[in-house]
């Protein structure tokens, strides 16, 4: 059975840091991209970062370019996004996604629907 499991949400002020964590199992093979999305109240689910495993190219939306750093442990099938500078528009759920086949073009987007499995979310609240 495919899981995925997101940690390390939580409360941040903002200026402040959080990393999460997305573990996966079950899965046949590696997954080859698995990507981090979120979800505002009212607002559709969006592409953040995405990682492939075959080259380890990188997808980043130019909101986060520069403040997020998306790391994959492919031993302990893990994928990490360091969140730095946080703003109060970050706030959001964040979801882990993982799809055996997708591979993430660097120039994205990265889009939901290519992606078969994914996390039940964790939340992220930046606010002083």
């Amino acid at each position: 059975q495919v899981q995925l499991v997101e940690s390390g949400g939580g409360l941040v002020q903002p200026g402040g840091s959080l990393r999460l964590s997305c573990a996966a199992s079950g899965f046949a093979f590696d997954p080859n991209a698995i990507g981090w999305f979120r979800q505002a109240p009212g607002k559709e689910r969006e592409g953040v970062s995405c990682i492939n495993r075959s080259d380890g190219s990188i997808y980043y939306a130019d909101s986060v370019n520069g403040r997020f750093t998306i790391t994959r442990d492919n031993a302990k099938k893990t994928v990490y996004l360091q969140m730095d500078s946080l703003k109060p528009e970050d706030t959001a759920v964040y979801y882990c996604a993982a799809d055996a086949d997708y591979y993430c073009d660097a120039h994205g987007p990265v889009l939901p629907r290519d992606f078969a499995s994914w996390g039940q979310g964790t939340q992220v609240t930046v606010s002083s």
